[in-house]
């Protein structure tokens, strides 16, 4: 099934460009069947009327529309975020920005479906702007207003906590956020000049918002963006906002989004269950894939006071994970937190099979040294020793709920021994339940086909 994309337009005192384009680019794409355009107007009570006619599209799941009267001036960031947010609301595994003066020409939602798929994070898609700058003026060389277009996953999008919503006015936001996703590591790829068709237009229309920042469209101040260290933006608070779908008169109120969802348990307290939940629900997780990943992550975090690697992933839990929540916490401002812990008999019963070569295949850890050093960080010890092992568990358990005393919103605790699961994690992240149980990975299996005993990243 090729996935779900939302082209995606923001607009306040631009409706002539609307005019012109809308109904075009939602023609040109009828071709691919799982697309949607999404419109949001901010605080634009003409727009409102115009959209007006467009109920047959919208009861058709065609087009939805998002009024945000509360829009005060044009402030760009926030409306590229809230829009992108409602676009999420409409179940968008890709997001497309296409500001209202540009024209998507055919086939352009086809192009991406078949380009970016449904299993490629890390790639997104933007104008070629160097090559492009190499055309002479003339038929060949889209008109300026292209630079806006973006072509990003959902998830990858909320990575990176949006377009940074300090970018008040236009003045290089989506330069901004290409930049900080090529510092992350994500990688660019172009979208052709054939679907950058632009209605052209001067800066009075462009300015005529905010005819004050006109002062920053220079030279100096994309070096200025070009020179920044920042990947993750906002930590949470992006895009936030009340909003009204198809003129209906209920209020969608889009609160923070978590900068990243963070399992803090150690590992043996259903670490492995606790990732495919989060893979349920649609995150892209990271556990434990390889003694190369948790050692770059355990450096870059030591080392940088942040990980690249980490910031790939959305929800992430496992070791060296819990043992770094502090320095996550001050790195990820916004993030949620969830300390899995089992009772401590069950927990200590679990540990001991880990260390057990006649159960754990894996136990060769001479052969990975990384494994004795996260042990002997963790423990103070590379080797089986309940009463050190259970004091250590203990003492992180009560660490953890001392650290979040003061903040009950951003730590869950799930005892899986009393049955926590779909209800506590759900409420929690302010999902919907799935139909599906619980995962629990590793429960009663068979020692030799437990990935409890087998899993490296339960390590």
């Amino acid at each position: 099934m090729f996935p779900r994309i939302a082209c995606i337009s923001t607009c306040k005192g631009r409706l002539a460009h609307l005019r012109e384009t809308l109904s075009k680019n939602m023609w040109d794409n009828t071709d691919y069947s799982n697309s949607i355009f999404v419109v949001l107007g901010y605080g634009d009570p003409e727009l409102d009327e115009y959209m007006r006619t467009f109920e047959l599209p919208m009861r058709d799941g065609l087009l939805a529309y998002y009024s945000f009267p509360e829009g005060q001036g044009f402030h760009v960031s926030h409306a590229k975020n809230l829009a992108m947010r409602c676009a999420m609301l409409e179940g968008a595994d890709i997001l497309v920005t296409v500001d209202a003066d540009n024209m998507t020409g055919s086939g352009f939602c086809r192009f991406l479906g078949f380009q970016m798929g449904m299993d490629e994070p890390g790639v997104f898609l933007c104008p070629d702007h160097l090559g492009i700058k190499g055309i002479p003026h003339g038929p060949l060389r889209p008109h300026r207003g292209y630079a806006g277009r973006l072509a990003i996953r959902t998830q990858d999008f909320i990575k990176m906590g949006g377009y940074d919503e300090t970018f008040a006015t236009w003045r290089g936001e989506d330069i901004d956020i290409v930049q900080r996703m090529l510092r992350i590591g994500f990688r660019m790829g172009f979208i052709p000049n054939s679907f950058l068709s632009v209605i052209p237009h001067g800066s009075d229309l462009r300015f005529k918002e905010y005819r004050h920042a006109k002062v920053f469209e220079r030279a100096y101040e994309f070096k200025v963006i070009a020179n920044r260290t920042e990947t993750v933006v906002n930590y949470g608070n992006w895009g936030c906002g009340t909003v009204y779908r198809n003129f209906d008169s209920s209020p969608i109120v889009l609160g923070p989004l978590p900068t990243r969802v963070l399992g803090i348990g150690m590992h043996k307290t259903g670490t492995t269950s606790l990732h495919h939940a989060f893979q349920t629900l649609g995150l892209d997780s990271w556990h434990w894939k390889s003694n190369r990943e948790a050692i770059r992550i355990w450096n870059e975090m030591n080392g940088q006071g942040r990980s690249p690697l980490l910031e790939h992933s959305y929800a992430l839990c496992d070791n060296p994970i819990p043992m770094l929540y502090e320095k996550l916490d001050k790195a990820y401002p916004g993030s949620k937190f969830i300390l899995t812990m089992l009772d401590e008999s069950a927990w200590i019963k679990a540990v001991e099979c880990l260390w057990d070569p006649n159960r754990n295949p894996n136990y060769d850890w001479d052969r990975q040294p990384f494994s004795h050093r996260i042990h002997e960080a963790l423990y103070g010890t590379r080797y089986f020793t309940p009463c050190v092992m259970l004091a250590r568990y203990h003492d992180h358990n009560r660490d953890v709920m001392e650290y979040f005393k003061d903040r009950p919103h951003d730590l869950l605790v799930m005892n899986m021994s009393k049955g926590a699961g779909w209800p506590e994690l759900c409420g929690f992240l302010g999902k919907p339940i799935p139909s599906i149980p619980y995962p629990h990975a590793n429960k009663d299996r068979p020692l030799h086909q437990s990935q409890a005993w087998i899993h490296a990243g339960d390590l």
